[in-house]
């Protein structure tokens, strides 16, 4: 059986299949089905039930990519393996609260969403606290999601600036006898946060806002003797941080700004085995109402899903074991 789809406007089909196509063979895969551009549309061919299921799903995916969503082929696996597309994604809800998805304005239109649970839940706890303490592993989306929110709140003008910062502590590598000025040796420890910083706003405006200072990414003894004011201010790597480098952060908080930490405590690499300021923070600070504790889990894992499977090996290797 073979089916048509017209689309008036072809960009629509750059945001769904992808620059040179490239979401094209996942498509294929998930809907068990064979695609084509063609000047008329897409062509879908394949078994009935197949192809009218393809038809149906395709057809809202299109018509949020006309309302300028765009789409990873992770979010098309995790739209896919659904019923039917989550609340958070039906066009409806384009102007939907941070707690369902983030807006994150650019010339790319590029729309952040919590694709878990529990990443909602951490969405929902920033958006309702004023200092949130995210734990989990990797790939969880504990950076990216804050970034993003930090984003929505400069771009909606209820903060003035966005204040990065992350302990400077190699992982298992030494890095100062590299060449270069100072900032030459941060970078390396600062490139995540530029890396999700870029996902998110064009270049050209990050440029401007890190030249007049709205954003500012700065190791984390840059914070000493401060006051951050009226900012969205995110700490990253929290479980490099120790005791003392914790604790006068979370005393560098002003009046109108809002702070995430977002760490894994299973991965500290502080030398010497001294114990992690995070770990201790939690403990000390758990029954202080205004700040809100989440911990992202395996299941929270968005990267590729053999992420999952090595976390979850590591985590009965070391239970088995204790």
């Amino acid at each position: 059986m073979r089916k048509v789809i017209p689309v008036e406007d072809s960009s629509r089909l750059v945001s769904v299949f992808g620059p040179r196509d490239r979401n094209l063979k996942v498509l294929e895969k998930e809907l068990e089905v064979s695609l084509n551009l063609t000047p008329e549309g897409v062509s879908v061919e394949g078994k009935k039930t197949n192809v009218e299921e393809a038809l149906s799903w395709l057809e809202k995916i299109i018509s949020l990519a006309g309302e300028g969503f765009t789409f990873s082929q992770e979010d098309l696996k995790e739209l896919r393996s659904k019923e039917d597309l989550p609340p958070f994604f039906r066009p409806k809800h384009k102007e939907n609260s941070p707690e369902e998805g983030i807006k994150v304005f650019s010339s790319r239109k590029k729309q952040v969403f919590p694709k878990t649970k529990g990443q909602k839940a951490y969405l929902r706890a920033i958006n309702q606290h004023d200092i949130v303490i995210a734990t989990g592993p990797a790939g969880t989306g504990k950076t990216y999601l804050a970034m993003a929110m930090a984003v929505n709140y400069l771009l909606e003008k209820k903060v003035r600036r966005i204040i990065l910062t992350r302990p400077a502590i190699e992982a298992g590598e030494s890095l100062g006898y590299l060449p270069g000025s100072m900032q030459d040796k941060l970078n390396p420890y600062l490139r995540p946060l530029y890396d999700a910083l870029y996902d998110m706003v064009e270049l050209e405006v990050i440029e401007d806002y890190l030249e007049a200072g709205i954003i500012e990414i700065a190791p984390l003894a840059y914070m000493r003797g401060r006051s951050l004011n009226n900012a969205f201010v995110i700490l990253d790597e929290a479980q490099n941080c120790t005791s003392e480098q914790l604790r006068m952060f979370l005393t560098r908080l002003g009046f109108d700004s809002k702070t995430v930490i977002t760490g894994d405590i299973t991965q500290s690499d502080l030398p010497g085995g001294k114990p992690a300021g995070l770990i201790e923070a939690i403990d000390i600070l758990k029954k202080i109402e205004g700040i809100k504790f989440v911990e992202l889990k395996g299941t929270d894992v968005v990267r590729h899903p053999l992420i999952q499977e090595i976390i979850q090996a590591y985590e009965d290797f070391y239970n088995n074991n204790l």
